[in-house]
Formats: structure tokens, C-alpha cells, sequence
């Protein structure tokens, strides 16, 4: 019943600039807290940065000062702007929110298909 669609991903040469963005739809009555994951061949999981529904931020040590998450919640979007980009930023982002659907009394955890970023050295 929830979606989760990222856009913007790419290909951009190192040094430069990427704005991700990620909108949910359906029966939402509430979004908690939205983050972006991403993951590199060879490489974990990791939390890239995550926003909660009030703006508190937090940030993965590798990306922090580079990156800025922000977060529309009249529009149900997150965004990622990423800049001073590194090869070693190349993975899949993946978008994550907890949402309460209407008539619902919990919070459930959904994700998005992800989107590419490459960068080129």
C-alpha cells in the first residue's frame, strides 16, 4: 500500500554534485523518521544519512560534511544532496521510512527499489 520511488541517481565525475530524492505514497497518515542506505560491491550495508519526522539528523562518518539530507513532510519526500563526490560514493541508494497508514495503530518499515549513483574518477 506504501511506495517508496528514489530519483536522481546517475553518473557524475568525482568533485561533483548529486541531489537524490525519494517520495512516498499511499494511505500515509504519518512518516517517522526516512533515511538513505547504500551498498557497494563488495561492501555492508551502511546508513548514509537519516532525518526524523522533527528534522533531528544523523550522518555516516564517511559521508558527514558532504552530504545533506532534508525532508518535506507535506510532500511525504526525503532528499539527499551529495557533494564532493568520490568513486568510493558508487553504490545502489536505497531509500527507508517508517509510516503509519490510516487506520493503522503501528508503524511499518518500508524500502525503495534503490538508485544508482556512479562516480567516475
Amino acid at each position: 500500500q506504501v511506495q517508496l520511488v528514489e530519483s536522481g541517481g546517475g553518473l557524475v565525475q568525482a568533485g561533483g554534485s548529486l541531489r537524490l530524492s525519494c517520495a512516498a505514497s499511499g494511505s500515509i497518515a504519518s512518516i517517522g523518521v526516512m533515511a538513505w542506505y547504500r551498498q557497494a560491491p563488495g561492501k555492508q550495508r551502511e546508513l548514509v544519512a537519516r532525518i526524523t519526522s522533527g528534522g533531528n539528523t544523523n550522518y555516516g562518518d564517511s559521508v558527514k560534511g558532504r552530504f545533506t539530507i532534508s525532508r518535506d513532510n507535506a510532500k511525504k519526500t526525503v532528499h539527499l544532496q551529495m557533494n564532493s563526490l568520490t568513486p568510493e560514493d558508487t553504490a545502489v541508494y536505497v531509500c527507508n521510512a517508517y509510516v503509519l497508514l490510516y487506520r493503522s495503530g503501528s508503524y511499518r518499515e518500508y524500502w525503495g527499489q534503490g538508485t544508482q549513483v556512479t562516480v567516475s574518477s
